[in-house]
């Protein structure tokens, strides 16, 4: 690969993280079937934790997850938009002409409640992520945003591929080990943080510890026991998987509020995302870990979502 993360016990500060100088693109990339993934081994997992919220506790016996491959890496801007150039795919964004993009109003307008943390912004796509107004255009090693379940879907397939089910994704985030407990941010035993989550208190105060006000490229942090990157925060990430069993109103704030005042309309399907954001924060949200669960609108593309694949073993 041409990146490298920061070593097991090392958090790089911004200017020298060798993340930054990674082109988004995996050695091999669409000439390689398996180009920027690693091979997980099959195994069993109880899915959930009960250190978590009620939405988290396992729901029924262990399972056997079969052996597969995965991208060691969110989907960058440069793999998605190295699949529009041979496809000349549009996302559903760009079709509706706008996006939920985070944030945070002033505080003297007086909007405080986190359907106010969102904004159905026309013009956003994973192109223009901050949508018209902003000069912000999607950076080529950070992961696409913006994007639907039915384009990541695409894009998956276009390579072979698919998107992976909520207990291969969980299975591979653990990397081997066991759920995190919920009272724990995720920090090396320095006390640095170890991913790209909200540091200080959420909304108001970001510390920005890890070194981002927002989204990370990618591979910037050390790899789980599998060798995987970014499991937890930096964005939330797409699964196959219809949301069932209870839902937990305490995540993000609330973008389908701002994208339904505005016109949006939702499939009312709802689908699992896995492992938290640069948005989740010890005060309030406390989803940066593996068995943090999520529902959301397959049909809303968000500024803090995107995805990765997985290529499954025959047999």
């Amino acid at each position: 690969m041409a990146y490298h993360a920061a070593g097991k016990d090392t958090v790089k500060s911004m200017p020298d993280m060798v993340c930054d100088a990674y082109s988004g693109l995996p050695q091999g990339f669409g000439q390689m079937p398996q180009a920027g993934m690693l091979r997980i081994p099959g195994g069993r997992v109880t899915l959930g934790s009960t250190h978590g919220y009620r939405d988290e506790l396992p729901a029924g016996e262990a399972v056997s997850v079969a052996t597969f491959w995965m991208d060691r890496t969110e989907v960058t801007n440069a793999q998605f938009a190295a699949f529009v150039d041979a496809t000349g795919y549009v996302t559903d964004a760009e079709r509706e002409g706008a996006g939920a993009v985070f944030y945070r109003a002033a505080a003297e307008q007086g909007k405080d409640t986190p359907a106010d943390w969102w904004t159905w912004k026309e013009g956003a796509s994973w192109k223009r992520p901050e949508g018209i107004g902003s000069t912000a255009t999607a950076a080529a090693n950070e992961p696409v945003v913006l994007v639907t379940q039915a384009d990541a879907l695409a894009y998956a397939r276009w390579l072979g591929r698919d998107l992976p089910t909520e207990a291969e994704w969980e299975y591979a985030a653990r990397g081997g080990g066991a759920a995190e407990l919920v009272d724990r941010e995720p920090r090396d035993p320095k006390g640095r943080p170890v991913a790209n989550y909200w540091q200080g208190i959420f909304p108001d105060i970001n510390t920005k510890e890890d070194g981002f006000a927002a989204l990370a490229p990618v591979g910037c942090y050390a790899p789980n026991g599998y060798g995987a990157m970014d499991m937890i925060g930096n964005v939330w990430e797409l699964t196959r998987d219809r949301y069932t069993g209870p839902h937990q109103p305490h995540g993000n704030g609330n973008p389908e509020a701002s994208a339904a005042a505005a016109g949006h309309r939702s499939n009312r399907d709802s689908i699992v995302i896995k492992g938290g954001s640069f948005l989740c924060a010890a005060s309030y949200c406390v989803r940066y870990r593996a068995a943090a669960r999520h529902p959301q609108e397959a049909n809303l593309p968000t500024s803090h979502v995107g995805f990765r694949t997985v290529l499954r073993e025959p047999g």
